[in-house]
């Protein structure tokens, strides 16, 4: 049996998470400059130490340390001796740094089509109407075999589609061209803030997220520092990522320890312009990603932050102070003081207001999956160094990561841009006398000769577009079929499912 993990102390008690429980969720709450950043760091160090690998954004750019040992400074001196504890054995994680701008960290993409129409819709901030449209690209896409790796590709089969509008009515649906314009001015706004990195290969393989080092998991830090100046952009990519451990990992149950820990900072993003459809279908994520083994822990400012048949799924919660100001705030003091265990020698809503900076109310699940009773105790210090590391150390942290080289090259093969162009030689979009499905004899039928290999002008053989997709960012399916099924599967998770 796994130790459980000493998050906390009080004058009694060491305050302890059970492994086996943390895949019932969590969330850490409380007021900004309330310590939620080092006790986010002290869950990650803890979950690495027993070999669980972690995935967190450094919202602040300071997470960076968590790479270096600590030291015995003046504040952790007085801390130390306040919490009458040992000085901790001193040490530094595994560490891999992630960047979706790719400034701060190895590229983190993913493909158009793999996002999908739902997220990306999202992403767009796309009306119903417009969601609509969008869906109906991705359907076209499908029928033939038309990759979208990227935003050109993405740009170029909406020019497409509006061009052909009329032809493909019957088929599909009318399309009006106000959306088609609508949602490629969309696409510029996003490219503008930097979208344009994300989506492309080769994609994130979420394989490399779930590594460990000399037995401790590493840690996955996301540069969130100026990706939050994007809200939209960072909700996405973060939806996408739970997405993508729930269709790709295998059902495991209950296990010993979590097979990786998901830290959802700033919480609020996600929740703040989600639909009520959506809301109810991230609920749905939250109980069922726990069969994969994945552990998610909510950070934000205010319980109210999470809506409450999310906050019914975290049964492990740290609650920092909280500054009744507001009526807002003091409706959130008294919800919290209402829904934690109570503990008969403790005022909880009294101490809410009086926590001091790296206390904590904290209520973990019992073996049996009962709340624990909330206890007031202080975080203990963090092993690992608090505070960002200089930006030579951060270069040398990437040179030796072990995904170093992995990411940094962008490849840009053959996909819907490509292919469109190529149907008449020139720079101008196709002007196809009808639409129809590849199976039947229509004018595109030529396009389905380049979904299988060829002989390659060079030598050797070229490699079609289903066996090139293949090998495509960890999981990319060889059949339209197969996309649609995982499509639709990920748009029953993540939102209304796409007729």
């Amino acid at each position: 049996m796994i130790e459980p993990l000493i998050i906390a102390k009080t004058n009694r008690v060491d305050i302890a998470l059970l492994p086996e429980m943390s895949t019932r969720h969590g969330c850490i709450t409380g007021a900004t400059g309330t310590g939620k950043t080092i006790t986010l760091q002290k869950l990650a160090e803890s979950f690495s130490n027993i070999g669980v690998p972690v995935f967190m954004a450094d919202v602040k750019g300071d997470l960076t340390g968590i790479s270096k040992p600590g030291s015995l400074t003046d504040k952790v001196k007085i801390r130390l001796h306040m919490m009458q504890t040992d000085v901790p054995e001193w040490q530094g994680f595994p560490v891999t740094m992630w960047d979706v701008l790719q400034k701060n960290g190895h590229p983190l993409r993913a493909t158009i089509s793999d996002m999908g129409p739902l997220l990306l819709a999202r992403l767009l901030n796309l009306n119903e109407t417009q969601e609509g449209v969008l869906a109906l690209v991705f359907k076209v896409a499908d029928d033939y075999g038309l990759l979208l790796l990227d935003l050109k590709d993405l740009r170029a089969l909406l020019q497409f589609v509006g061009e052909n509008a009329d032809k493909i009515k019957t088929q599909y649906g009318n399309v009006s061209s106000a959306s088609i314009g609508a949602i490629q001015r969309s696409l510029l706004q996003i490219e503008e803030q930097g979208g344009d990195r994300f989506f492309g290969e080769p994609m994130l393989n979420i394989e490399d997220l779930l590594q460990t080092i000399d037995g401790k998991g590493v840690i996955n830090i996301l540069a969130a520092d100026k990706l939050l100046n994007f809200p939209r952009l960072y909700s996405a990519f973060l939806l996408w990522m739970l997405s993508e451990f729930y269709e790709n990992l295998p059902e495991i149950g209950d296990r010993a320890k979590p097979k990786l820990v998901f830290f959802f900072d700033e919480a609020h993003l996600l929740f703040s312009t989600a639909s009520s459809a959506l809301l109810e279908k991230i609920e749905q994520v939250v109980r069922l990603i726990r069969s994969k083994g994945i552990a998610i822990f909510f950070v934000t400012q205010n319980p109210f932050d999470i809506p409450e048949k999310v906050l019914a799924q975290l049964g492990n919660r740290i609650q920092h102070a909280l500054r009744a100001f507001t009526p807002r705030d003091q409706k959130a003091v008294n919800s919290v003081a209402e829904t934690m265990r109570p503990n008969p020698e403790l005022n909880i809503k009294q101490a809410i207001l009086e926590l001091s900076v790296g206390e904590a109310l904290i209520s973990f699940l019992e073996r049996d999956g009962a709340p624990g009773i909330t206890e007031r105790a202080y975080i203990l210090p963090p092993m690992s160094q608090i505070g960002p590391i200089t930006l030579k150390e951060r270069q040398q942290l990437l040179q030796s990561s072990i995904v170093a080289g992995v990411y940094e090259q962008e490849i840009d093969r053959e996909s819907a841009f490509e292919l469109l162009l190529a149907r008449t030689g020139t720079g101008n979009m196709p002007d196809n006398e009808s639409l129809k499905r590849p199976a039947e004899a229509g004018v595109l039928k030529d396009l389905v000769d380049l979904f299988s290999s060829s002989p390659a002008v060079r030598g050797g053989r070229r490699e079609g577009v289903i066996d090139a997709m293949a090998k495509s960012a960890a999981r990319s399916i060889g059949s339209s079929i197969a996309r649609e099924i995982t499509r639709g599967l990920l748009g029953s998770l993540l939102g209304r499912k796409r007729r």
